[in-house]
């Protein structure tokens, strides 16, 4: 009985020495210190993030500490995000830099419906990109009403224009679709968008704008809409 009990003093008196225990260190700083790799054999998919935690690895401690999913979720944030439309006020502007027949359109800062105003300059209208990496550009607008009554000259339709470092590129481009019934009519569907992913460099200006501008009727732009957003998709 005496055995039993000395037994038992003994081993409640030394848990506090492995209270803390060391793999390839002999002065571990926390209950399980490993100094080295880590192989796990299974570990089990679970279909959903509720009720589980993810593990992360602080580095300057090196120590691994849980983390609610949802703060991740919270924390990934794309600044990049601008949208914006213009319903009146519509005018062309033209630069030195854009091909001949196209003029950007005179999108203001104050017209976004989504995103950072200091994404957008008054200045030159154009959304700056903030970053390296692959973007998702849309762009629509309609002119007048969105028929016209006649197949219009030299091809207007849409247009978006890149300055990169003051060379300009003429990204991508729609026009305006026609149709024609012999002796009867001829109508142009004055109305286009354009939806494509574009690689940029960070400072690139970006304008939205209509090609082959020369044929359209100035008086016909306040009755106009036009809108664009883009957004960051990938590095």
């Amino acid at each position: 009985m005496k055995t039993k009990i000395y037994s038992l003093f003994l081993a409640l008196s030394i848990v506090p020495v492995f209270s803390q225990v060391g793999i390839n260190t002999s002065a571990p700083s926390a209950t399980l210190d490993v100094n080295g790799t880590m192989k796990v054999r299974d570990i089990p998919l679970t279909p959903a993030l509720p009720g589980y935690e993810i593990l992360a690895l602080n580095t300057g401690s090196a120590q691994i500490a849980k983390v609610d999913p949802q703060l991740l979720y919270n924390s990934t944030v794309n600044t990049s995000v601008y949208a914006a439309k213009k319903t009146t006020g519509i005018n062309l502007l033209s630069l030195g830099l854009f091909p001949a027949g196209f003029r950007a359109v005179n999108f203001l800062a104050a017209e976004r419906s989504v995103g950072s105003a200091a994404l957008f300059s008054d200045t030159d209208n154009t959304y700056t990109i903030p970053s390296d990496g692959i973007y998702n550009v849309a762009f629509s607008f309609r002119y007048g009403s969105g028929l016209q009554a006649a197949i219009l000259t030299n091809t207007p339709g849409i247009g978006i224009f890149r300055n990169r470092a003051g060379v300009g590129t003429l990204l991508d481009s729609r026009s305006f679709s026609g149709l024609t019934v012999p002796l009867v009519l001829s109508l142009t569907i004055s109305e286009s968008s354009i939806n494509s992913m574009y690689t940029f460099q960070a400072g690139d200006k970006i304008s939205f704008g209509l090609t082959g501008s020369s044929a359209l009727d100035v008086g016909l732009l306040g009755a106009s809409v036009g809108s664009f957003y883009i957004y960051k998709v990938s590095n």
